[in-house]
């Protein structure tokens, strides 16, 4: 009985140590694949494991708000992580400006459309739904929005727009075809999910305000330590090489607050 009561009491201590090994992370839609990556490198170097929520950054935002229990948070925008800091809920010197996203339109393969011209492809009559996130909550729909109204095409086309939850979502309207055309992230275009699937152009990024984004530990988290390791893995030059890869740009000034 004594030989059990040791192998629970390690069993217990052993999944103790498991958790505190772990933490949880809000990451942005548009991070799906780089992060998936980015966390097996870091478990492959240190052991510790990260658990990755995806979604839209400003539902994030306000689960967060609302004290959701996460450890760190990866925004798609700048202003929701310095919302929360100006708030007193993000540990001190944790905020990092860790990419900037970029935005496609994107078509399948099996699309007659010519997206050479880029935004203006939408005014084709042939299309009857695009693909946009929700320019409420979501900052690729922000940027979306943004670069329509500078291409003079938003009023004609806005009647048409399907909004997604999330850029990822709103990319899986495309590839379903549920709707003709999409403006989705760069990231997301050169993914396994979509890169063999359709065809893309990149809308010039002088059209819509930069898609800087931006994570932070969280106050309440209870992995301060992990978190900070994972932290600065992200910050190390072989990540910022990584998002790159994954279609992200790296500001040259990046941490800055």
């Amino acid at each position: 009985m004594r030989f059990l009561g040791n192998l629970v009491l390690l069993s217990i201590l052993l999944t103790g140590l498991c958790a505190a090994q772990e933490i949880t992370v809000a990451a942005a839609a548009d991070l799906q694949f780089a992060m998936q990556d980015i966390a097996a490198r870091f478990h492959k170097e240190t052991g510790k494991s990260v658990r990755l929520i995806y979604g839209s950054s400003g539902n994030f935002f306000q689960q967060l708000q609302n004290g959701a229990p996460f450890d760190m948070f990866f925004s798609a925008n700048l202003d929701y992580p310095r919302k929360l800091q100006a708030d007193g809920l993000v540990e001190p010197d944790s905020y990092y400006q860790y990419a900037i996203g970029k935005i496609v339109i994107w078509v399948r393969n099996d699309s007659k459309l010519d997206v050479s011209s880029g935004l203006r492809s939408l005014l084709d009559p042939s299309i009857q739904k695009i693909a946009i996130a929700n320019p409420q909550h979501a900052p690729y729909g922000q940027a979306a929005v943004a670069a329509m109204k500078k291409e003079n095409i938003y009023e004609k086309v806005s009647g048409k727009f399907v909004l997604g939850e999330n850029i990822s979502q709103t990319a899986s309207f495309v590839v379903s075809g549920s709707a003709e055309a999409g403006i989705v992230a760069l990231s997301l275009a050169l993914s396994p999910n979509m890169k063999d699937k359709g065809r893309y152009a990149e809308i010039p990024t002088a059209d819509y305000p930069p898609i800087e984004q931006a994570c932070v530990i969280l106050k309440s988290s209870k992995q301060k330590d992990v978190a900070k390791a994972f932290l600065n893995f992200v910050k190390t030059p072989a990540v910022s090489e990584l998002f790159r890869n994954y279609g992200f740009a790296v500001a040259g000034s990046e941490g800055k607050q």
